[in-house]
């Protein structure tokens, strides 16, 4: 059972892809200009619980369930990881917002939903209005620029994209070891209700969405690199404004700078760090709240 939002209207829309249709579980509330929001690992749309009903004030919100993740249809992946590829991930989302009625829309993403978002403002130029990402660099940077205490850090990068069914089987020995170990070392179990818990413990548990999960990530560091260092070559930048947050306690802050990567791939960039660590919408929700909605406004 997932956690419901109040006075959201739970969802299921089948939109179409290369891989056959896949069903996106999503929460729609509020009244105002469109906004999406694009949770992350190994989380579900269960992280805007404090925020998606404020915001609900101001934007019609849509809350939603990455593919593999969550209510949403988890196909297994392709050899070469396109199943999960951003690209992938970001049509289906379009596609969801096309059918709620919303040609354009506001767009915000939070970790690997930051990177599906950043995908489909490239793909979808003419769709997304403005753009805010929470502590990502763009994936190819943070690759390309990887160090020693990033490695240590992230190392979940590099375990989860080993071959199938490596991480796989080793996550599904004790899921919840591993989800306590993962996200608290980020940030520590508390900020979490036991409900949210409860519905990310069921996703880690879940054989075939830990395998979604790890194919995101397999995605990440192969078919990805190679549609970002296509735009790159291209000269492909987004136009949209984008506004970036990271947490001032976590990695990212401490081995990348996020604006001046970001102004690699856009042309207008804002952004400051807030007084946390990796889970902004769980940690600093009234903070982030007031940034959106200025920034979206």
């Amino acid at each position: 059972m997932s956690v419901v939002f109040p006075g959201f209207e739970q969802k299921n829309i089948t939109v179409p892809s290369e891989d056959g249709p896949i069903e996106i579980a999503c929460q729609v509330g509020g009244n105002g200009p469109p906004i999406l929001l694009l949770h992350g690992f190994p989380q579900t749309k269960a992280i805007w619980e404090i925020v998606a009903p404020v915001l609900a004030d101001s934007f019609t919100v849509v809350a939603s369930d990455l593919r593999g993740y969550g209510q949403s249809s988890k196909p297994h992946g392709k050899a070469d990881h396109s199943t999960y590829s951003k690209r992938s991930m970001a049509a289906d989302q379009h596609a969801l917002m096309k059918a709620l009625g919303h040609e354009q829309f506001f767009l915000l993403g939070h970790d690997r939903g930051g990177r599906v978002s950043h995908r489909l403002a490239m793909d979808f130029p003419e769709s997304v209005l403005r753009l805010m990402v929470l502590d990502i660099s763009p994936t190819l940077t943070m690759y390309e620029n990887t160090t020693m205490e990033f490695a240590k850090g992230y190392w979940h990068w590099f375990f989860l994209i080993q071959r199938e069914p490596i991480p796989e089987t080793l996550i599904g020995a004790n899921p919840e070891f591993w989800l306590k170990n993962h996200m608290g070392r980020h940030a520590g179990t508390e900020i979490f209700t036991p409900e949210r818990w409860a519905e990310y413990l069921a996703g880690a548990s879940n054989p075939e969405s830990m395998h979604s999960m790890c194919e995101d990530y397999r995605a990440a560091a192969s078919i990805d690199l190679a549609h970002d260092r296509s735009d790159r070559a291209a000269g492909k930048k987004l136009k949209m404004p984008l506004r970036v947050l990271w947490g001032e306690h976590g990695l990212v802050n401490q081995c990348f700078k996020p604006i001046e990567d970001w102004r690699v791939v856009a042309d207008v960039v804002t952004g400051k760090s807030i007084p946390c660590g990796h889970y902004i919408p769980e940690e600093c929700p009234e903070q982030l709240i007031t940034e959106a909605k200025a920034f979206f406004a």
